[in-house]
Formats: structure tokens, C-alpha cells, sequence
């Protein structure tokens, strides 16, 4: 019995980190064919730009009633309408006659795709004590797609288009949606009566989001969000424009980094577990220090080398801080709750991209990096005051 349940334990992480995987792709399938699209379309890249902000404010939204969602309707159904949205959606981006239309798709992309993490996590949360190693395979998703998708984008858009090779995300949907439905029970509702309506009251919502472990904690994510979301827009140019590195080896050193990072965050939610969630943020926080600052300042190849392997391992941090949301959140405020608290700090971590570029086009990528590093020892900070006063948040 016991090795029965594990199996199905297994199997439901596993199609959830497909289900993410899918998700990611969806996200990242328009960035290595910009070009093509601005050059097919006659529009600037601003505009580009804009349906490209407008995909991921709609991730970071639908975060929140995603978890409303799954408690009508169960995680399973929410699930599989993110898996079989992201693909159906994605063909709008396909077949777009024209801009606006592809401007709809991606926003409706990133919306579907938005309705999976949060949901993903409280189903796991349901079946798995140990939730921290659960939540870095389930992680490893991303960083899976973020080394594949541009790799098979950039070579199916060189040989028959960008419009074919944008159906990746609809090819990688179907057998992945088939799969969850396949091998994924249907899961019981918390609240299958209730109107969505009566979830949406200020008044809780506040209450959650002014909790003093939720705001401890939801400052955290959003440093390390923020990183994260400024390192996987600039790191590329960094190494081209201030290391001298070519092109090839750029994106060579940036898909190790992904590569690392989903290897090692399955270690971090490991540490999360076994010797605590502040243990693990803060190994992630001396990590990301040092791994930026030798970016900056170390001498030759190996010092990149060390510092992408130390960036990798710091940002595995939701490994170990989304486990440590959930301490804080009752079983019935885990899919709504957090949903709420993922689309907040999300929101507000989006702005890293717009700093880091606008800090480099300024004043320089040593002031740039080093504004990132700054925030890290404000963590520091946080965690070392936290352990201080007897760990109260």
C-alpha cells in the first residue's frame, strides 16, 4: 500500500513539473524571434515589448484567481485548463493576421500559463511532507525550458519560420495535457459551493497580505524575484558588453546557469527540509552575493565558471521560500493565499528588468550588478535580524 501511494506521489510531481514545463516554454517560445515578428508585422520593438510586459503581468494576475479556481473546481481541472489554454492560446501568436491579434494571444498565453504554479504547489502541498525537495523538482521545469525552447526555436525558425516554429508551445501542450489527464486523479474541491464573488473581500485579503511572517517573507521573494527576473534579461549582455565574451559563449555560459539552476534548487528544497527554510534562504543569499560579484570583478574564465555555478544554486531560492509561504498559510488558505501572495510579489518584481537595464544604460553594469547585490545583503539583513530577535517571523 505504502509503495502504491508513493508511485502515485511520484507521478503527480512529475506531471506537474511537465505541466510547468509547458508553461515555460509558452512563455519563453517569442523572445529568440523578436526579430522575425517585428520584421513579419512592420511594427518597432517597443510595441514588441509591450505584448511581451502585457504576457507577464497576465501570468503574475491570474496567479490569484487560479487559486479561486481550484477551490471550486479542484487542482486537477485548474491544471489541465493552464496546460490545454497555454497551447490553444499559443496559436493566436500562430496564425495572428495581424499585430494586434498576436498582442491578444500572448496576453491570454500568459494568463493560461498563470493559472498552473499556484495551484501546482497546494496539489503537492496535499500530498508531499516534504514539501521543499517536491517544490525544487517541480522547479526544474523552468530551467529545463529555459535551456530547450530557445535552442529549438532559434533552429525550427531558421529552416521554416517563426510561425512554425512558435507551434512548439501547442506541440509540447498536447501530449503533456493528455498525460495529466490520463494519470492524475480528480481531486475533492475545498469549497465547491462558494462563488468565486464571495472570495474576492478586502477585508481577508488585507488580513493575509499585513501578516507579519507573510510580509517577512513576501520581502524576501521579492528581492530574489527581482534578481532573478533582472539576471535572465541582462546576463547574456553583461558577459557580451562588459566581460568581452562573444555571442555563442554568452548564451553557452546562460543555458549552463539554467541547466545548474535546476539541478541545484532540488538540493536547496532539500536543505529547506531537513535543516530549515531560513538556513536555505540565507545559503542562497551568500551564494548569490558572491556569484554576482565575481561576475563583476573576477579574474578570467574560471571565475565565471565559479560564478555562474554559485548564481545557479542562489537562484533556486523558491525552493525554499515557497515552502516557507505555505508554513504561514492553513491548509484552506493554500491555494487562494497563496495565489494572492504569488501575484503580489510578482508584480512588483517585474520592475527588475526596467532597473537593471535602465541602472546599466546610466551609471554602468558594475553599478547595475552591484544595486542586485545590495538587495541580497538587505535579505542578509533580514535573516540575520529575524534569528536575532528568536526567529518571530
Amino acid at each position: 500500500m505504502e509503495r502504491t501511494a508513493w508511485r502515485y506521489r511520484e507521478t503527480v510531481l512529475a506531471l506537474c513539473t511537465l505541466a510547468f514545463f509547458v508553461t515555460m516554454v509558452g512563455r519563453l517560445a517569442v523572445s529568440p524571434v523578436v526579430p522575425n515578428i517585428i520584421d513579419a508585422f512592420g511594427v518597432s520593438k517597443t510595441l514588441v515589448g509591450m505584448a511581451m510586459t502585457g504576457m507577464w503581468l497576465s501570468y503574475a494576475i491570474s496567479q490569484y484567481p487560479s487559486g479561486m479556481l481550484a477551490d471550486r473546481y479542484g487542482e486537477r481541472r485548474v491544471i489541465l485548463a493552464s496546460i490545454g489554454g497555454t497551447g490553444a492560446t499559443s496559436l493566436l501568436l500562430v496564425f495572428a493576421p495581424h499585430f494586434a491579434v498576436f498582442f491578444l494571444g500572448a496576453i491570454l498565453v500568459g494568463a493560461a500559463a498563470g493559472l498552473h504554479y499556484s495551484v501546482a504547489t497546494s496539489l503537492l502541498a496535499r500530498i508531499y511532507d516534504d514539501l521543499g525537495t517536491a517544490v525544487g523538482v517541480h522547479n526544474a521545469g523552468a530551467p529545463i525550458a529555459g535551456l530547450l525552447t530557445p535552442i529549438v526555436v532559434a533552429w525550427v525558425a531558421a529552416r521554416y519560420g517563426w510561425r512554425r516554429a512558435v507551434r512548439i508551445i501547442a506541440v509540447v501542450a498536447v501530449p503533456a495535457f493528455v498525460l495529466f489527464a490520463w494519470k492524475v486523479r480528480s481531486t475533492e474541491p475545498r469549497r465547491p459551493d462558494e462563488r468565486m464573488r464571495d472570495r474576492v473581500d478586502p477585508g481577508p485579503m488585507k488580513e493575509l497580505l499585513t501578516r507579519p511572517a507573510i510580509v517577512y517573507t513576501g520581502l524576501i521573494a521579492i528581492v530574489n524575484d527581482f534578481t532573478w527576473q533582472g539576471l535572465a534579461t541582462f546576463l547574456p549582455t553583461f558577459l557580451v558588453d562588459f566581460r568581452g565574451y562573444s555571442a555563442s559563449t554568452a548564451a553557452a555560459i546562460f543555458a549552463a546557469y539554467f541547466v545548474a539552476q535546476g539541478f541545484l534548487q532540488v538540493g536547496v528544497g532539500s536543505i529547506a527540509d531537513r535543516i530549515g527554510r531560513d538556513a536555505a534562504i540565507g545559503l542562497c543569499t551568500v551564494t548569490g552575493i558572491v556569484g554576482i560579484s565575481l561576475f563583476v570583478v573576477g579574474p578570467g574564465f574560471g571565475s565565471i565558471a565559479l560564478a555562474t555555478g554559485l548564481l545557479a544554486l542562489s537562484m533556486g531560492w523558491a525552493a525554499a521560500v515557497v515552502p516557507r509561504f505555505m508554513d504561514h498559510l492553513s491548509e484552506d488558505e493554500r491555494s487562494v493565499g497563496f495565489g494572492l501572495i504569488r501575484t503580489v510579489y510578482m508584480i512588483v518584481a517585474s520592475a527588475g528588468s526596467v532597473v537593471v537595464g535602465l541602472l546599466a544604460d546610466r551609471f554602468g553594469w558594475p553599478v547595475s550588478f552591484g544595486f542586485l547585490v545590495a538587495l541580497l545583503v538587505f535579505v542578509g539583513v533580514l535573516l540575520a535580524a529575524n534569528r536575532a530577535t528568536g526567529s518571530r517571523y
